[in-house]
C-alpha cells in the first residue's frame, strides 16, 4: 500500500500507465552552461542578509579587536585567519548558491526514454507530474525551486537553493567555515573585553566605550547564533554523508533508511568527509 506522500507527491506507476505521450520532449542541452539562480525573493534577501552578517563582523574584528591591538603579531595572526576563512566561507555562499543542486530534467518522461530505461516486466518507477520527468530514487520535487532534486536533502533559503547532489559539498564547507569565524570572532571578543576591563576603555578602541560595548554585544550574539546553527547544520550533514542518506526528506515522508552494515559505509564516509574538507579554490 502506497503511503499518502507518494499518492500527493509522485505517480507511482509501471511504465504502461506513465502516458509518454502527454510529456512534452525535454529542452535541448545547449542551455546547461547557463549559471543557475532561483529568482525567489525570500531566498534572495536571506543570502543579502548572510553577506551582510559577514562583513559586519569582518568590520568589527578589524576595526575594534585587531588594529587597537598592542601586538602587532596578534593582529597579524589573527587577521589573516579570519578574513582567510571569511573568504572561504563567502565563495562556499556563492557556490553553493549557483550550482545546479541536481536537477532531473523536466519532460524527459517521454517514450523513447522509457524504453531506453530497459525495465522489467512490473517493475515500478516514479513520475513526476510537476515536472512530468521520471524521477530517479532518492529524488524530491521543491516547490520553491519547482525543480526535481537528485538527493534532495532540504531547500535552504540562507543560499537560496536546495541542497542536492552536486552542491552538498559547497554547503558543508560554508557550514564549516561559518562555525569557524563565529569560534574565532567570540575567542577574541572575549580577549578583548579582558584587554578593556584591565586597560582604559578609551584606549583599548577608536570608539567611544558606548560604541564599542554595542559593537561587540552584536558580535558576540551573531557569533554564538550562528555557531550553534552551523554547527549543528555541519554535524546532521556530515551524519547524512556518512550513512548514505538524505534526513529531512526522509524524515518528513517516513522514510527510514535502509539497513546497511556499518562496515560498508565506514570507509565511504571516511573518503567523503575527507573529500568535502577540501578547499573551494
Amino acid at each position: 500500500m502506497k503511503s499518502p506522500a507518494h499518492r500527493t507527491r509522485d505517480i507511482e506507476r509501471q511504465a504502461g500507465y506513465l502516458k509518454p505521450e502527454h510529456c512534452a520532449p525535454p529542452p535541448p542541452r545547449g542551455s546547461s552552461g547557463t549559471m543557475w539562480f532561483i529568482r525567489d525573493g525570500c531566498g534572495i534577501a536571506c543570502g543579502i542578509i548572510t553577506w551582510f552578517l559577514v562583513f559586519y563582523a569582518e568590520f568589527v574584528v578589524v576595526f575594534v579587536l585587531l588594529l587597537p591591538a598592542k601586538s602587532v603579531a596578534y593582529s597579524l595572526f589573527n587577521g589573516v585567519i579570519f578574513n582567510g576563512l571569511a573568504f572561504l566561507a563567502l565563495a562556499s555562499h556563492a557556490k553553493a548558491m549557483c550550482t545546479d543542486p541536481g536537477a532531473v530534467p523536466k519532460g524527459n518522461a517521454t517514450k523513447e526514454f522509457i524504453e531506453s530505461l530497459q525495465l522489467k516486466p512490473g517493475q515500478v518507477v516514479y513520475k513526476c507530474p510537476k515536472c512530468c520527468s521520471i524521477k530517479p530514487d532518492r529524488a524530491h520535487h521543491c516547490s520553491v525551486c519547482k525543480r526535481c532534486i537528485k538527493k534532495m536533502d532540504h531547500h535552504c533559503p540562507w543560499v537560496n537553493n536546495c541542497v542536492g547532489e552536486n552542491n552538498q559539498k559547497y554547503f558543508v564547507l560554508f557550514t564549516m567555515y561559518i562555525a569557524l569565524i563565529s569560534f574565532h570572532a567570540l575567542l577574541m571578543a572575549a580577549f578583548h573585553f579582558v584587554f578593556c576591563f584591565e586597560e582604559d576603555w578609551a584606549k583599548c578602541s577608536n570608539f567611544s566605550p558606548p560604541a564599542t560595548v554595542i559593537l561587540l554585544i552584536l558580535l558576540c550574539f551573531e557569533g554564538l547564533l550562528f555557531l550553534i546553527f552551523t554547527a549543528v547544520m555541519f554535524g546532521t550533514q556530515v551524519h547524512s554523508i556518512c550513512t548514505d542518506e538524505t534526513v529531512r526528506i526522509n524524515a518528513f515522508l517516513g522514510i527510514k533508511p535502509a539497513q546497511q552494515p556499518v562496515e560498508g559505509y565506514l570507509y565511504l564516509c571516511i573518503l567523503s568527509v575527507g573529500f568535502y574538507i577540501q578547499l573551494v579554490l
